[in-house]
Formats: structure tokens, sequence, C-alpha cells
């Protein structure tokens, strides 16, 4: 059996699956330090499955831990920005456009130094391994534990990014070193923002996952753990303490994975209505449309990989005023602020209870509101959620939508932006389903030429490389399919240059009694 658990602002969720079922379900309220919140959903959670710990195979939870701290500049460490770029990239220092209060964050010590890749792989400038050895001593004068290193094209041709690490390593034996082609994508800006990001939440993320570790060992479940990515994929906690961004926006994908799996469409559009905000997605294959744009966080662009998401401030707990709806919300306060709790603030809930869409709390407490007002704050949520499935669709026409979450119950007719509206079994606990039962992924993203050789034979390349990195992630060997397959040429460059995307998927192999390496390991 798994255990799935997914940290949100308003509650912690919690799922035991056999795999193709729920068994269980739990709600509970996210608590501050997180792991706490973590442990109170568990014991729920085994008290009602009636299971012991020695069931249990597997635990994902996915966490809005790391995405929060950097947007909000708490808890960030000090940074060495490494660029090896010389002389091409000194126009655009390191940190460029990144708002101030969090450059005050990284610190200032920033380097650009020679070095760096053509599209296709052939140095344009030796790297100045000189310089990187004077580097290497101001990072150690200057006491800094983290660095990020981005060279031109790395993800073509990460040698030099590696060689520098080697260099810094010398000085600095302890230095938490991020690799820019670890992360992100062809795109030297965004990509090295990214790395930036990583590094800075270095130290934290030890922490983090130390705590989830600590969490499940107090209740006696021993078994590896992963946490989900945002692909819709997962990480095994050592490799997420090295790269917690990869964890950036993972709510919203384990809803769309787990709305998906509930409801068997592949294709369609899932809403997943929370405590605060409501998430507008696209499932495509069964895993979340990617975002074709850079990714703005906290102010800074960045280019990895990011669901295709729209939010908007419509959950259970919006404030409702005779103007509109949300974005405020009493979030994981509803059971106390909310009138049907006894509280004395005015939400969406309230409304859906006052409308007789939903039976919970004490409904006479809401007797005295205006049935015309009602009615009104009725429209309008379906009209935000109509506005915001049209904005998502690529075409006019109706299409399937899928509701998750705990705000369902806010959705009382037809939408007219929808063909169908699913509501399926255990909607209210779909992120931690999507966690549960989230697969092991391998990517590809490169510059390939076409030049002297088929197509056919390039994609079959990239696609067996995306194998085996999803087989090094874990992935038993047997299951793993191509699920993206995405060509863009690039005209601007020679030698029928194409950016190669290639996504690969496959189940997590299964880990033996005492909790070791993964049998999957040599499956291959």
């Amino acid at each position: 059996m798994k255990i799935g658990v997914d940290v949100g602002g308003t509650n912690t969720d919690a799922v035991l699956t056999d795999g193709r079922q729920v068994i269980a379900g739990v709600k509970a309220p996210t608590t501050t330090d997180v792991s706490s919140g973590i442990v109170q959903a568990l014991q729920q959670l085994l008290g009602r499955a009636k299971v012991g710990t020695e069931a249990i195979d597997t635990v994902v939870i996915g966490t809005t831990h790391f995405t929060n701290a950097f947007v909000q500049g708490k808890g960030l460490g000090e940074v060495a920005v490494v660029r090896l770029g010389a002389p091409s990239t000194l126009a655009l220092p390191p940190l460029c456009g990144w708002p101030e209060r969090l450059t005050k964050c990284i610190g200032d010590y920033r380097q650009v130094v020679g070095g760096g890749h053509d599209f296709d792989g052939r140095p344009y400038a030796p790297l100045d391994e000189r310089a990187l050895r004077t580097v290497a001593k101001e990072i150690r004068d200057r006491g800094l534990r983290a660095a990020a290193i981005s060279s031109v094209f790395s993800p073509v041709n990460q040698s030099f990014e590696e060689r520098a690490a080697e260099i810094l390593r010398d000085e600095n034996p302890d230095l938490q070193i991020t690799l820019s082609h670890a992360i992100g994508r062809i795109g030297l800006l965004e990509r090295e923002n990214a790395a930036v990001m990583n590094a800075s939440l270095a130290e934290m993320s030890r922490h983090v996952v130390a705590s989830f570790r600590a969490a499940l060992d107090k209740l006696g479940i021993t078994v590896p753990f992963y946490i989900s990515q945002n692909d819709g994929t997962i990480l095994d906690a050592d490799r997420v303490a090295q790269f917690p961004v990869l964890t950036f926006a993972s709510g919203p994908t384990n809803s769309m994975r787990g709305a998906a799996l509930l409801s068997g469409l592949a294709n369609s559009i899932v809403v997943d209505i929370g405590g605060t905000t409501s998430d507008v997605g696209v499932i495509s294959n069964g895993y979340p449309r990617e975002s074709a744009v850079a990714a703005d966080i906290g102010g800074v662009r960045t280019n990895f990989r990011m669901p295709d998401i729209l939010s908007l401030g419509l959950g259970g707990g919006s404030l409702v005023t005779d103007d509109a709806i949300g974005p405020r919300s009493v979030g994981h306060m509803l059971q106390q602020d909310a009138l049907v709790f006894g509280g004395s603030t005015l939400t969406t809930t309230d409304i859906a209870v006052a409308a007789g869409q939903v039976d919970i709390g004490d409904k006479s407490l809401v007797k005295h509101l205006d049935k015309a007002m009602v009615a009104r704050a009725i429209d309008r949520i379906h009209e935000m959620l109509d506005v915001a499935i049209d904005r998502m669709k690529t075409s006019s026409a109706p299409v399937p939508v899928v509701l998750v979450g705990g705000g369902t119950v806010l959705v009382s007719r037809k939408l007219r932006s929808a063909s169908e509206i699913v509501i399926p079994e255990n909607a209210g606990v779909a992120n931690a389903m999507g966690a549960a039962l989230a697969q092991v992924g391998g990517e590809v993203d490169q510059v390939m030429s076409y030049r002297g050789r088929k197509r056919e034979d390039v994609l079959a390349e990239a696609s067996d490389l995306a194998r085996k990195r999803a087989v090094d992630a874990g992935a038993i060997a047997s299951t793993i399919a191509i699920v993206d397959v995405e060509e863009l040429p690039l005209a601007y460059v020679p030698g029928e240059a194409v950016r190669v995307r290639i996504k690969a998927v496959g189940d997590l192999a299964p880990q033996n009694p005492k909790g070791g390496k993964r049998k999957a390991e040599h499956a291959a």
C-alpha cells in the first residue's frame, strides 16, 4: 500500500491506496511547522484504515514549503553566483531583473569568468581555470556555504560546469553547489536564476526533508519516502534535498494527476477548488500541460518545467461582500471564522450552506441571509469559474471538466464552458491521490542536429536517453512510456538544429522489505 500526503495552505490531505482505489482519506489543518500537521493527518489516516505501518510500501509527500519560502524571502541563504560566459555575456550581469528584496537575501558575490559553449556543444571560449581558483579562495574567505554555477549552453555540454565545481570544491569541500544544467533548460538567464534559487534553499531543504523523515519515524513508518515535483513525477528525498526548486507548483500538479486517475479522463480541464484559491489546468495524456512561457516566481523569471496553471482567488474560505468574492480568504481558520461554525465572517461556504448545496456546520446560523444576495453570489462563483476555464481552453468548444478539492460544493449547476462536469469519488483528496500514485520521470531537453541524419534516428536516440534517465531515477524499465515529444526548429542557427524535448515516465519500482535500494536500479 502507498500513502500520499499533500500539504496545502489550508489543509494537509492524506490518502492510503492499494494502487487502484482509495482505502481511506483524511483532511487535517495545516500547521505552522508543517511536520506536526503531517503526523496528525497520518495518525488519523492509519486509525481510520485500521492498518499497521508494516503494510505501507511507499510514502509520497507534496509540499508548498519551498515555494512559499522563496516568494516570501524567508530562510534563504547567501549564494556565490558564478557564471561561465565571459566575454559574451557581460552585458547582462547575474541576477539582473531580480527584486531588491530577494537580492538582499542572496548576497552580493557574483562573478563572470571565461568559458561557454556554442549551441552544438563546441566551446567558443576556453574555461578560465585560473580565475575560478581565485573565485574559490574568495568563497572560502567569505564563508559562503552555497554556490550556483551556470554556463552558456550547458544543457548541451555540461563539462565546463562540472569542471568549475571541482575547482570550487578543492578549496571548499563542504560547499553545496547547484549546476544549472541539472535544473533549467536552454536559455542562460532563466536557467541561471533557477540555479541561484535552488542554491539559496539548499540549507533549508536539508532541514525540511529531515523534519519529514522525523515525522514518519515518529509513527514507525520506516519505508523510503519521496516528494512530488512539478511535472507530476516524484523524486527521492535525498534528491529533493539537492534540488528543492523542482517541487515548486507540485500542489496543483498533484491535484491534476489525481483528477485524471480518479475520473479516468486522460484529457480534460481540471479545476481544483481549495480553501483559498482555485487552480485551473489542462490534463493531456494524463499529465499536466506544461507552461510554454518562462515562469515568474516571486518576481524572478525561470525556465524549469512548470505546469500551465491559472489561479484565481476563489475557495471555500473566500470572503463574500456585496461587491466581490475573494481573493481574501479565512484560509485554515474556516472552522473558526465562518458563520456556519459560529464565526462572524461571511464566506463562500456559508453561501453554499444557505443555498442548500451542502449541509455542514449549523445552517440555522445563515438562515438570515438575503436570498437574492445568496443567488447573486452563486451566479458570481459560476461566472468566475467559466471565465477561468475559457481562458485555459485552446478552442471555444466545450470540454470535459473535472472538479476536485474540498471546495467542489461551491458548484451546483452546469458550467457553460463545460461539455460535462465530473466530480469523481474522493475528489476532496485528489491532490493526495495524485501524490501517492505519481510516477518516476526522465527528460531530455537539448539542441540536436538533423543534418546528415534521419529525423527518426535522432528522436529515437533522445527517447532512449529519456528512458535511461527515468530508470536511473527509479522507474521499472518495462513500464516506461514516452508521454511528450516536442521539436522546435532553430532557424537562426546552422546545421539544421532542432531543440528536442522528450519526457518519459514509468512506475516506481517496489521497495525491498528493509526499505533499501530500489529493485529497478538494475532492471534495465
